[in-house]
């Protein structure tokens, strides 16, 4: 598989690039703890709890503030294995879904081991964070499209049936290969989700996010990300439902101010197309990413996976020092979040001077075995 063009990083790009990589693991981060607790409440049932103004910070879930969900665990596992797919290319293997679906399956063992295992020399320095090994409301299509070490192909995709958004929330790292073509991050990002869902609808979405993703972080702007988006899908069979959905969250755009009922007018279930056209809605419309969060979780649907999307869109146009600071220091998984943001930026700038066919850095293949 080739990667298309190759970057060339001076000091301001890399910067830049790091930036917009915090920006889009710890902003959607941010709106997936921001929505966990409301998640599976309607909007009533939101202001009934928290009064007429609904979220306006955390709310508790998982026992405490600031939590993540598997949303935002998977979307880590996805960093580290495209990292490992870098690293292990000085081998001569080459097969960046392999790599994620190996990291994926490092990920499924968190949902069931008590702790990391020191036995395991593959694990690598991800999965030896203790915070991760706890279930935090995995879907039922990842705990068994990633229970054995099958993986799905488009030829054959685990749940063919599934198009709900849990592939879709675990997708953004993909955009960040600001060093591929669009039309390779979108087929990668097609590829990684069918380990666990096979419907086009489900498949098409997770692309569509990486690429727009990938126009954001190449500092281009929201609504040509997405329009660049649109003209790849129509390529694809099966597109009709998520074209239709992002041309909607274009069009409601201009139907007045934003809030709660237009939102809801773009779906209010987990449907991959809906939860993406919501993200993507919010985040155009949001007039700072505290407001553009607070749309994207106070609504009837799926809150937190809303809420994930549209943070890690906001976090990739604007970069970190746009996040709201007091989330920042609440959220669960800071350090680790940021530890690996740099780890994919370093891998990604300066991946030649940590290793290379015949070399490497010693600490670099023991946070990232090949």
């Amino acid at each position: 598989m080739s990667t298309g063009i190759t970057a060339v990083w001076g000091r301001a790009e890399q910067q830049d690039f790091r930036s917009r990589v915090r920006g889009t693991l710890l902003g959607g981060a941010i709106g997936d703890a921001l929505g966990a607790g409301v998640s599976t409440l309607t909007l009533d049932e939101i202001r009934a709890a928290l009064g007429p103004d609904a979220v306006t910070d955390f709310v508790p879930a998982h026992g405490a503030r600031g939590t993540v969900t598997a949303a935002t665990q998977l979307t880590l596992f996805t960093v580290d294995g495209l990292i490992r797919a870098q690293v292990r290319r000085d081998t001569g293997a080459w097969h960046p879904p392999t790599d994620v679906h190996r990291a994926h399956l490092r990920w499924a063992a968190t949902q069931h081991d008590w702790g990391p295992d020191e036995r395991r020399e593959d694990n690598g320095w991800l999965a030896g964070q203790e915070w991760l090994y706890d279930r935090r409301a995995p879907t039922r299509e990842c705990l068994n499209g990633l229970g054995d070490t099958t993986m799905g192909t488009l030829d054959r995709p685990k749940h063919p049936a599934a198009h709900d958004a849990a592939a879709l929330t675990r997708s953004a790292p993909f955009g960040l290969l600001v060093g591929w073509e669009p039309q390779l991050v979108l087929q990668l990002a097609v590829e990684c989700a069918a380990h666990t869902h096979g419907h086009p609808t489900a498949l098409l979405s997770a692309g569509a996010f990486a690429v727009i993703v990938h126009g954001l972080a190449r500092g281009g702007t929201l609504e040509g990300s997405v329009g660049h988006a649109l003209g790849l899908l129509a390529e694809r069979p099966g597109h009709e439902p998520v074209t239709g959905a992002l041309r909607r969250a274009l069009d409601t755009v201009r139907r007045g101010v934003p809030g709660p009922a237009l939102v809801e007018s773009l779906g209010a279930t987990d449907s991959a197309d809906e939860v993406l056209a919501v993200a993507v809605y919010c985040a155009l419309v949001g007039e700072d990413v505290r407001h553009g969060l607070r749309l994207a979780v106070n609504h009837g649907g799926p809150s937190a996976a809303t809420g994930a999307l549209c943070g890690a869109l906001l976090g990739a146009m604007h970069g970190e020092t746009a996040l709201p600071p007091g989330w920042l220091a609440e959220l669960e998984g800071r350090a680790t979040l940021l530890e690996l943001a740099d780890d994919f930026a370093l891998e990604m700038t300066q991946g030649a001077a940590l290793h290379g066919p015949d070399r490497a850095a010693p600490g670099w293949l023991a946070r990232y075995p090949r």
